[in-house]
Formats: structure tokens, C-alpha cells, sequence
């Protein structure tokens, strides 16, 4: 069976983590949008390409060349048996692009777990995660700054799959294990691997 789980949560959530954990629990590859740029830019592949063209003017890559990345990476022999997309998508229009992307692949998204963790919380962790990596940019106000950007961007997303069914909420206050314990359980209920 095709699982597609969407796995959402605010950074400093723990999703990549999560994901990686996932990743080998359910022998699913997980699809990140970071490491799809990286990889484009680094090969220097046409897609590759066309996102440095945006980036160097300081823009925003336009969602076309993002879905497009994923459109390709969804297409390997990997992904035949579905992946856990960690972020992407990130924007109503991006989950509207991946459902019809889906279709393409005769699949859909099972679940879209959504990793809960309280703005201090998240805040601490990014700080610290700041310090330890040396990311003199990122203070507190940077950082609440960074979370009031992804409430507004994933508010209406997290709507969009509600209205679905498809979310389910993931207590990520807690040990690492005990979440992805908590994941497990969700996916598979709902995906019946």
C-alpha cells in the first residue's frame, strides 16, 4: 500500500528527527525540501539552476520549481510504496500542487501527523540549537519572529487537512522516543501497514 504522511510541525519541533526516525521505522524515504535543494544546487541540475537564479536576486523560489523538485524525487524507485514529507508542503498552494501530484501517482496522503510543541518551548530549543551551532543571527526575537511566519503560513494548511480528516495531533514536549512511539502508532492505525 502507498503511504504519504505530511509531517508538520513549527521549527524546533523535532520533525527532522522525527522524520529520520520514521524514515527507518516504516522503511519509507523521507522527502525533505531542504535536502532537494541542496541536492539541485549542488549537481547543478536544470531545476538546480532555476532556484539559484531566484536566490541570488534574493527572491523566494516560486512553488512551481519547488513542486517540481518534489515532483522528481516522488518519482524514484524509493518512493514507489509512498514517503514522509518533512517540509513540504508549506503553504495552501503547495498542499493543493502535492494532492495533484499524488493523483498523478494514484496515491493520497494518509495522515498528517502534526508534531505539538508549546512557542517557549520551541523558542528555548532554537536558542540553544543557535548557541551550540553558532548562529549568532538567531536570538529570541529573531526566533518568535521566525514562529508568528510559520503560524501564518501552516494555519490555514493545518485547516485545509483538518477539514479532511487527516490530522492528528502529536504531543512533542516530550522524550524523543515517547513521540515517535506516539507516530508509529498514528500511521500505522491510520495507513494499516
Amino acid at each position: 500500500m502507498t503511504t504519504f504522511v505530511v509531517l508538520m510541525g513549527a521549527p524546533g519541533a523535532g520533525k527532522g528527527t522525527q522524520a529520520k526516525m520514521l524514515e527507518k521505522a516504516l522503511e519509507l524515504p523521507q522527502v525533505a525540501t531542504g535536502d532537494l535543494f541542496r541536492a539541485n544546487l549542488k549537481n547543478q541540475t536544470a531545476l538546480g539552476k532555476l532556484a539559484k537564479s531566484y536566490m541570488d536576486k534574493g527572491e523566494l523560489v516560486p512553488d512551481e520549481v519547488t513542486v517540481a523538485m518534489v515532483r522528481d524525487r516522488l518519482s524514484q524507485p524509493d518512493c514507489k510504496n509512498g514517503a514522509i514529507m518533512d517540509g513540504f508542503p508549506r503553504t495552501l498552494a503547495q498542499a493543493q500542487a502535492l494532492d495533484e501530484l499524488l493523483t498523478e501517482f494514484d496515491a493520497q496522503i494518509a495522515i498528517v501527523p502534526h508534531v505539538v510543541v508549546a512557542i517557549d518551548v520551541l523558542v528555548e530549543r532554537l536558542f540553544k540549537r543557535a548557541e551550540i551551532e553558532g548562529r549568532t543571527d538567531d536570538n529570541e526575537e529573531t526566533i518568535r519572529n521566525r514562529m508568528r511566519v510559520f503560524q501564518a503560513e501552516t494555519a490555514p494548511l493545518l485547516h485545509y487537512y483538518h477539514e479532511r480528516g487527516l490530522v492528528v495531533e502529536i504531543d512533542g514536549d516530550r522524550p524523543i522516543e515517547a513521540v515517535q512511539a506516539d507516530l508509529l502508532q498514528a500511521i500505522k492505525a491510520t495507513a494499516d501497514l
